[in-house]
Order: structure tokens, then sequence, then C-alpha cells
């Protein structure tokens, strides 16, 4: 006869998980026995509906006490304890009611999948938990929270035999933002744990939960020293013992101490060599130390390694997506795009859905200044099989500007179906861009004084008007737009549009606020997009912005649509000529395009003795001396051309 299984857990207020959960185990299990704490959302009802006997308990901030009353209520001769939020996978069911009919065996560690982050952008990190054991009446949960099961079975029979069964796997969705922000679990969970080891401080299992919640609180540099106690005094044999190594390294990074996270992640090293999370950190310590040639050794050493364990709880991706992804970066930083780009499209490889990686080969290909090459390599390297991932790289071409590609990517995404109003203002934006006019304008005047971006829809209805010359149009709209009720920056910015061309530059510039400042940026960017470089400028010598911090911002800016002498005088101004080594860099470039290679020396040494130690400075600058070698030596070569050292070292360099 088959053994019974009874499912224990407790719940509070959790009517929104509780039915996925009992769904989840229902036909596998004999029994459902469900201890309410005091919801007030009907959880007991949905329990009761599905099957499940439910018992109340007055909560009294101890969840061994009310997990153990769960066990009371139990007559199946296993039990699997499972919290609201979770789930039983479904091909785990099979497995499951094997396991139990092995007489060798009094628990079980089974596999489980925690889902981080938010509902719209999540990961998972794989670990193992003590879930499933023989129901008896000495076996009884301890511990007021990160309530422990499996110590106190062997302290009541020396003989229990264990096994890790990875072809269970329960599904654990309370690691995400909103379910922790919802439970506020964060300050719940420190509250119980700071009041039991009050009464129990030498409980290492206690004080490392404790870490580990302290961390999640991030309040990391008190997590560090809770977890280095830990391991300080743990047996290094603990199931538990490489987490509470990784835990102290991530720590550490997280608390601004690049330098001391490598330290203990060297000392972990020793211990669990292949540890590709270890390694992953360390890159990422170096990485931030800028010590690039060991951060690129720990994320080649991080992809390296073999498939991990469970014990290991592995982050997903350290071994693929993440760590190629800053194997790029490191490339990008020495203007080696083209291992750059290796990386990132081995990264996407890895993970589809990992847009950083697509923003780095967006940036290396140029989409805005280079549309069908752009094309042509991505649809050699991916496969756009689905209208989400269409409209994603829409999204991303319309955020670089590339305005033609990103409207033909969104018109493959949307294809027959219901257009959201988000994607409909892109689509009417990129048109405007691309000079499509009518067709814009039939899609800004769909949106109506009730829609949340009817105002954004009268504002590029108002930037067509005044770039194609239509003043009295533009000035009666702006009058109804002035009507909408508008921040003081807004105002300013489009009372100089109201002004153009009648307000001198000599006259004082107006002062604008950060939300001011990334509006008319915004418009500046449009506008150099559409070629009208004169109200552009119009815009910038009308304000203070270009003479502040944003000198350096609008002059990139300007570069990037190719206006290279009005950045260059930008930066030249002596009201902006203190912006630093980032200023000299971009001076540097475009003497160099100017083919003015000697400012170009001058400016790379600017950048370099002005505290920029980027590696591309050095890279360009040592590119720069090995043409102007090259152009020397063959006009050298010219001149004396019987000369044999000049042939020599013309060789040489050609190498």
């Amino acid at each position: 006869m088959s053994a019974t299984i009874s499912l224990c857990m407790i719940a509070r207020n959790e009517a929104q998980n509780l039915g996925r959960c009992l769904n989840s185990v229902r036909d596998v299990v004999d029994e459902m026995i469900v201890i309410d704490t005091g919801s007030s959302d009907g959880t007991a009802n949905i329990a009761r509906s599905l099957g499940a006997r439910v018992y109340s308990f007055v909560w009294n901030d101890n969840f061994s006490d009310a997990r153990n009353s769960s066990l009371e209520m139990a007559t199946g001769d296993w039990i699997l304890f499972l919290d609201a939020d979770e789930e039983l996978a479904p091909e785990s069911h099979d497995a499951l009611r094997s396991l139990v009919n092995d007489e060798t065996v009094d628990g079980y560690f089974v596999k489980i999948i925690n889902y981080l982050g938010n509902e719209g952008w999540t990961e998972t990190c794989p670990d193992i938990v003590f879930r499933l054991f023989r129901n008896r009446p000495e076996y009884r949960f301890r511990g007021a929270i990160h309530e422990q099961i499996a110590d106190v079975i062997l302290e009541n029979n020396r003989r229990a035999g264990y096994r890790m069964a990875e072809d269970v796997i329960i599904l654990h969705y309370g690691y995400l933002d909103r379910q922790i922000s919802e439970k506020d679990k964060k300050n719940r969970n420190l509250t119980i744990i700071e009041k039991e080891l009050g009464q129990n401080p030498e409980n290492r299992m206690l004080r490392y939960h404790y870490g580990v919640e302290l961390f999640r609180a991030e309040r990391y540099l008190e997590a560090a020293a809770q977890l280095t106690f830990v391991a300080n005094e743990l047996d290094p044999a603990t199931i538990f013992f490489p987490k509470l190594l990784r835990y102290i390294v991530m720590a550490y990074h997280s608390a601004g101490q690049p330098a001391k996270a490598i330290q203990v992640a060297g000392q972990a090293l020793q211990r669990f060599p292949d540890y590709a999370d270890l390694y992953y950190y360390a890159g990422l310590g170096y990485l931030e130390l800028k010590q690039y040639a060991r951060a690129d050794y720990a994320f080649r050493k991080a992809v390296s390694m073999p498939e991990q364990p469970a014990m290991y709880a592995p982050f997903g991706g350290v071994r693929g997506f993440r760590s190629y992804y800053h194997l790029g970066h490191i490339a990008e930083l020495f203007l080696n795009d083209e291992d750059a780009l290796e990386y990132y499209v081995a990264s996407i490889n890895d993970n589809p859905n990992f847009t950083y990686a697509i923003e780095g080969i967006l940036r290396i290909l140029k989409p805005r200044e280079n549309p069908e090459y752009t094309r042509k390599c991505l649809e050699e390297v991916f496969e756009f099989h689905t209208p989400r991932a269409h409209l994603v790289m829409g999204g991303m071409f319309f955020r670089f500007g590339a305005y033609g590609l990103a409207l033909e990517y969104l018109e493959q995404g949307v294809g027959d179906s219901t257009i959201s109003d988000e994607t409909k203002m892109w689509k009417a934006i990129c048109l405007l861009q691309e000079q499509r006019h009518l067709e814009a304008l039939r899609i800004l005047d769909e949106f109506g004084p009730g829609n949340p971006l009817y105002l954004i829809a009268r504002l590029n209805k108002l930037l067509y008007l005044w770039v194609q010359g239509k003043d009295r149009k533009a000035r009666a709209l702006l009058a109804e737009i002035f009507g909408l009720g508008l921040a003081e920056d807004t105002k300013r910015v489009l009372s100089l549009i109201a002004s153009y061309p009648d307000q001198l530059p000599e006259s004082v510039p107006v002062t604008l606020g950060p939300d001011g400042v990334t509006f008319l940026l915004d418009i500046v960017k449009r506008l150099l997009g559409m070629g009208s470089i004169e109200r552009a400028m119009y815009l910038l010598e009308s304000t203070s912005i270009g003479h502040t911090g944003q000198a350096l911002e609008i002059a990139q800016l300007l570069y990037d649509y190719g206006y290279r002498e009005q950045a260059q005088t930008l930066l030249a101004d002596p009201e902006t000529n203190d912006l630093g080594h980032q200023a000299h860099f971009l001076l540097a470039e475009i003497s160099r395009e100017d083919e003015d290679f000697t400012e170009a020396e001058r400016q790379y040494r600017f950048a370099l003795e002005t505290g920029g130690d980027e590696p591309r400075y050095y890279v360009r600058l040592i590119n720069l001396y090995e043409n102007r070698r090259r152009e020397i030596l063959a006009e050298a070569r010219a001149r004396y051309p019987d000369v044999e050292t000049f042939q020599q070292l013309l060789n040489e360099v050609s190498v």
C-alpha cells in the first residue's frame, strides 16, 4: 500500500497566492491542512473551497508554534510543507509519490527555485530546502522564524537518513519585490529574529538568517559582520556554508568595499574552487577598482565553471549572460568593438531578454547613423519570431534616436493586434521624425483631452507646426496648451518657442530647473534629428544650460548628430572651459576626425592629465602615434627611396 502524504501549511491574508499553491498539490497529496493565523481577506474560504481542512491559530510571533499546530492535525505517513507563495512544479508529482515509498529515508532535501526582482523582469536562484519528512509525534519545528526541523529529527533519531531529491521542485515567488513590499517581510523578520537572538545568542543557524535579513534590509556592513562571525564558528561541511561565504562577499560589494569583497572571495575559492558566483563577484570588484585584466580573468573563469551543485544556490546567468556582458563591457572600454560584439551576442544568446547586452550592441553599431548595416547585422544574429520581440527592439531603436528602424520594428510588432497608447505615441513621433507628417498628425489627433498622453500629443503637434514655420497655428496651439496647467519650467521653454525668431541671442538667458533642462534637451535632440540646427541652437543660446554642468552633455549631443563645429565652439567657450577629462577627450575626437592630429594629441594628453584614466584615452593616443609614425615613415621613404633604414622601419609598423 502506498504511503500517504499530508500537506501542512500556515497562511495569513494569502488570498492572492493560496489558490495557486493548493491547486499545485491537491492531486498528489492525500490531505491538505491550512492553519489560518488571522486572515481578513477570504484566505480560509479559498482553502475550504479547494478541499483543505482549515484551523485557526492565534498568532504569537512564532512560526514554529504555528507549523507544529498543523502537524498535530496531520494523519498522513509523510509531511510536505509549503508556504502560500510557493507551488509544487507539475513535473514533480510522480517523483514525490515515489519518494515516500522508500523505507530507508526519513526526510528529503528538495530543490526550490526562488524568483527574484519584479514581475515584469524576474530572475531565478535555485536552492535546496528540507520540506518532506516522516510524520512522527517527536518531529516538531523549532525556532520563532526560519524554523528548522531537520536538526530536530536527527536529535530524536541518530540513524535518520536524509537524501537529496532534485526531481521534486518547489517554485517560490515570495522574494518578488511586490510581494516583499506588501508583506513588509524585511522588517517583520528582523524584529522576530532579534527577539529570538536575545534568548539564544549562540544559535549559529539563527545568526546566519539574521545576517541574511540584514543584507536584504540593505544594512550591508552589519550583515557582513554577523555572517563572518558565523563562518568562523561553523563546520565548513555544513550544507549552507558556500552560500554563507557568498553572502559575505555580496555584503562587502554592496557596501562599496570591493577590495574586501575580493579578499573574501579569494579565501572562499580556496575551499570551493568551482564556485562560479565567487569568480563573478570578484570580477565585479576588480571592475570597480579598474583592474581590468583581473576582472576579465575572473569573468572568464565564471563562464568556464561546470554545472553548479544545488548547495551553491547559484545565481542565474553567472556562467552565461551576466559574465559575457561584463566581458563585452571591458572590451568596449578598450575600444575593441569586435570582441565586445562577440561577448554581447553570447550574452543575448544565453538570455534573449537581457536588454543591457542589446544596448551594448546598439552602442557599437550606431543604428541612427547606420540603419541598414544595423538591421543586417542584427538579423544575421537574431531571429525576431514574436510581436513582442519586435516591439522591444522598436522601443530600443526609439531610445537610440533611430526613428526609421524604430518605426519599422514597431509596425511589425503591432501587426493586426490592438496597439497600446504608448506604442501609438512612439509611432507618431517616429513618423514626425521621418517627415511623414500627415500620418503622424492623424495619430496625434486621436488622443483626446481625457487621455493621459494628451499633453504629449499636443506638444508633438506644436513641434511639427513650429519646425514647419506654421507660426499662426503654432501660436494658437500654444495658447491652448498653456491653458492645460503646466509646470513653470515647461512654460519657460514653450515661451522661447513662442518668441522665435524675435528673441535676440544677447537677451538675458532663461534659467531652467532640472525638469526644464530635460524637457529642453529632448526638444533639441528631436530638432537635431530633423536637421533643424538653427532652431536647436536658438533654444540652447536662449537658456543658461550651455554654461552649466550640461555643457558637456550638449556638446556630446551636437557631436553625435554630426555638428562637430558647434560642439567644439561650445567646449572652447571660456565659460565652459573647466569641464574635465571627458570634454578634452571629446575635443580630441573632433580634432582627430578633422585630421588636426597635433591638436588631437594635445587634447588626449589633457584628458589623461586631468584625471581621466580611462583605457580608451590611452588606446586613442597609441593609435594616433602609430598612424603618425606610418605617415612620417611613408613620407621619408618617398623622399629617400634608396635608404634601406626607412623601408625596414616601414615594414615593422606594417606587420
